[in-house]
């Protein structure tokens, strides 16, 4: 099977998935109901709520399925103070009942993608030649950035060459496409995880203002470990939210072609 038929053949499958009927309305005020909410109540979360809600983060679509994040679901009173700081005590933050460290991991692509292998390997039903020839080569290829980056570099120049005339893909050829590559993936789990928690009946706040080296040594983090994101969660207090919610134009980023 060539490369190509790797990506753009159906593979035959034993397995058939129907997609549930759901509420439209209910996801719609969902959705619009979720704002960035700057102010909590006292209100407790419950550990149980919570626990769920990360866990439907995890359900968020992932590049490979490599699932390159981490979720600190930070409980420690000593930690937490620390955490409250270092997003520079903003009110999103310091009125919290709970605090989610968001993080992206560059580092853990290969080692996930041989638990997969093995999962499928050990699997009770037969899984597509196609689907363990995309992890045991194309995957490998395709994230390994190599020794200082050298083998990045050696994909970059291959692959400008192969795209002259071939549709080719282009990334990650580098340690910064990684990053990338990562943040996208965690993000789109964030979203997972403030919508969730929305439909628990709570609201949060992602948070980009904060001292990231510290939290990182707060939770000693490897080096291949980036803050994506800090979400708070909680309660809306009545001043939670500072405004009717701002949209510029939609006509500005949806664009029909």
């Amino acid at each position: 099977m060539s490369k190509t038929s790797i990506f753009s053949a159906i593979p035959k499958l034993d397995y058939e998935e129907k997609a549930e009927t759901i509420n439209k309305e209910e996801f719609i005020k969902t959705i619009k109901s979720r704002r960035s909410v700057r102010s909590f109540t006292s209100e407790k979360v419950l550990e149980k709520d919570m626990m769920e809600c990360l866990e439907l983060s995890l359900l968020a679509p992932t590049s490979s399925n490599l699932q390159c994040w981490e979720f600190y679901w930070v409980k420690d009173s000593s930690k937490k103070e620390k955490l409250k700081k270092y997003c520079l005590a903003q009110p999103a933050a310091s009125t919290a009942q709970e605090l989610v460290v968001c993080v992206a991991r560059t580092d853990t692509w290969k080692k996930n993608n041989e638990q997969i292998i093995s999962d499928f390997e050990n699997s009770e039903r037969e899984v597509p030649k196609a689907v363990l020839s995309y992890y045991r080569k194309i995957v490998p290829l395709a994230y390994n950035q190599g020794f200082l980056g050298l083998f990045g570099l050696f994909k970059r120049i291959v692959i400008f060459f192969r795209g002259i005339k071939k549709v080719t893909p282009r990334e990650p050829t580098s340690f910064a496409d990684m990053r990338v590559w990562a943040h996208k993936t965690t993000a789109l789990a964030c979203q997972n995880l403030m919508l969730s928690l929305r439909a628990y009946g709570y609201d949060s706040c992602p948070m980009e203002g904060m001292d990231s080296k510290r939290i990182k040594k707060l939770l000693n983090l490897p080096k291949g470990a980036q803050i994506c994101m800090v979400v708070s969660a909680g309660k809306r207090a009545s001043n939670g939210v500072y405004g009717k919610r701002l949209r510029l134009n939609s006509e500005r980023f949806i664009k029909v072609v």
